[in-house]
């Protein structure tokens, strides 16, 4: 996964608002049609290709999609996440076929809403604090309050076999999480092609349906991601279909641990609505390779 980090501070960045929040490490696809991110394609084009502020920020967008109508700030949810821009291809109509990948999360401090001045950009920008994980700390603190001793007297657990045990638990909630996630997803998939059937009820699908095609892609993405907790929980974040509201909780978590805990306790409620009211989600593909209609 991509995903570098940044320093603290703060920066002027592109904004691109979508319907549903961007990841670390998860591949962005768009078809850039409106003038305004015409505007924002060219101005990035124009940079050089190794620039690293060939990128925008992307956030999910709370209510409307004419964000500058109403006020930013009731608009827009206030994490988002960069998309670093790949490759970019200008087409014969005016639009580019853009790949970006999600790199690093940020808190909106300001949107800036374009002007009337000819020199301003058409497009929003704003001004952003960036967000760092809390990989080390969470390891440290992890499991600290069962290992310290009850008595005031009692000495702490050295900090180094605290650190242990809290690496061995994460280990044990990412596993967990991969087999939910797994569950989950054949779960989606076997109910996908049950409603695609060859008489549009819930028994039909054969073996090269779309959901068993979808389960083993999943599974391929799994692999991927072997032994790398953080970056199993953005693909789960991505690639679950979750209400925005839950993504971008998934999203704000600051801490591998508490967002894999999070995202255990989501796929568990999902798996029981599943089950309890047998509904069938739309295909995974449309999360797994997020599109715009900007």
């Amino acid at each position: 996964m991509d995903g570098g980090e940044r320093g603290s501070g703060t920066e002027i960045i592109p904004l691109f608002p979508l319907e549903t929040p961007l990841f670390p490490g998860v591949v962005l696809p768009l078809d850039i049609f409106e003038p305004r991110y015409r505007r924002l394609m060219a101005d990035l084009t124009a940079l050089p290709a190794d620039s690293a502020r060939r990128r925008f920020g992307v956030v999910s967008i709370r209510q409307g999609w004419e964000v500058e109508r109403v006020a930013p700030a009731a608009a827009l949810y206030d994490v988002g996440c960069t998309a670093v821009v790949r490759a970019i291809a200008a087409q014969a109509d005016g639009g580019y076929q853009v790949v970006a990948v999600g790199s690093d999360r940020f808190r909106l401090l300001d949107v800036l809403v374009p002007g009337n001045a000819g020199t301003d950009p058409p497009y929003l920008r704003a001004q952003v604090e960036w967000l760092g994980e809390e990989e080390a700390a969470e390891e440290a603190a992890g499991d600290a309050e069962g290992l310290v001793g009850a008595d005031s007297g009692s000495s702490a657990v050295p900090e180094d076999v605290v650190a242990s045990v809290a690496r061995g638990s994460l280990e044990v909630l990412t596993g967990s999480v991969r087999n939910l996630f797994a569950r989950y997803v054949a779960e989606v998939s076997r109910r996908q092609a049950g409603a695609a059937g060859p008489d549009g009820g819930s028994d039909g699908g054969g073996p090269e349906d779309d959901g068993t095609a979808e389960a083993a892609a999943t599974a391929e993405l799994l692999r991927g991601v072997t032994g790398d907790a953080r970056a199993l929980s953005y693909l789960v974040a991505s690639a679950a279909l979750l209400t925005a509201e839950d993504r971008q909780a998934l999203l704000a978590e600051s801490a591998t641990r508490r967002r894999l805990g999070l995202e255990s306790r989501l796929l568990r409620r999902e798996l029981t609505l599943l089950r309890t009211i047998g509904a069938v989600p739309v295909p995974l593909r449309q999360f797994a390779t997020p599109m715009t209609a900007n």
